[in-house]
């Protein structure tokens, strides 16, 4: 099961995400939840997971974050506690 990774990510995925956290108006308080739990050293599945936040559903696969949607979107997966 592998950690998330936070460096060295594809600039297309990186821009992807960027484009999300744009798009979707994710707030900067919601990152910072984000960031704190990443600061755990999380282990995720190796296939498709999402963690869920107060204000949004972070989704990964294995290694990487894919994309980032709303309250009210379902996310595919296993859910991360």
């Amino acid at each position: 099961m592998p950690e998330i990774r936070r460096r060295n990510l594809p600039p297309a995925l990186l821009q992807h995400l960027l484009d999300r956290i744009r798009d979707r108006e994710i707030p900067a308080g919601q990152l910072g939840l984000l960031a704190d739990w990443l600061d755990q050293k999380v282990i995720v599945p190796d296939g498709r997971w999402f963690k869920r936040f107060s204000g949004m559903t972070v989704c990964g696969e294995g290694e990487f974050i894919k994309t980032f949607l709303l309250p009210g979107q379902t996310p595919v997966g296993d859910e991360v506690k």
